[in-house]
């Protein structure tokens, strides 16, 4: 092998490795270690994934902190096919309700573009109209639309307190 192209390939080599280290470090299994977990005593949204399966693509869902709201409200959602790219925003497809008949947009999704194999986290706002969307609700519904089939539902009710 010549050194011209040694001093092409390894770089592209280092960046390729990076790559999959990186995709290896934002893993779904790094994440659910960040879920909030439900304060003994208190009522809690249940912590584990949700999954709908329907066409030919997987979504699992796992609310990260429902039960302790952050900047916002963040669910960890991935997505997994053989046969369809999943490159697409899901924050312009997704939305969340509640019980209290409040709707919030999802306002980013934070995950690689492209691929079979995606996972992200999905954010939304803590409030609307100076009203906190978990203020009362004892119920939250994600909605992601077009992925594969028209719509996807995910649920989370309120557990009474352990």
């Amino acid at each position: 092998m010549s050194r011209k192209v040694l001093w092409i390939a390894v770089p592209v080599l280092v960046v390729v490795i990076a790559a999959g280290v990186r995709s290896l470090l934002a893993s779904p299994e790094k994440a659910a270690q960040d879920v909030i977990q439900p304060t003994p005593g208190q009522p809690y949204f249940s912590t584990e994934a949700l999954t709908d399966d329907q066409g030919a693509v997987v979504v699992a869902v796992t609310q990260l902190n429902l039960n302790g709201p952050g900047e916002t409200l963040d669910f960890e959602v991935s997505l997994n096919t053989h046969s369809v790219d999943l490159g697409m925003d899901l924050a312009q497809n997704a939305f969340l309700t509640t019980d209290t008949e409040l709707t919030v947009s999802a306002v980013k999704w934070d995950a690689p573009s492209g691929g079979h194999h995606v996972s992200g986290v999905l954010s939304f706002p803590v409030s609307l109209d100076d009203q906190g969307v978990l203020e009362g609700a004892g119920q939250v519904t994600l909605t992601i639309r077009n992925v594969d089939v028209p719509e996807r539902i995910f649920t989370w009710k309120v557990q009474p307190a352990s």
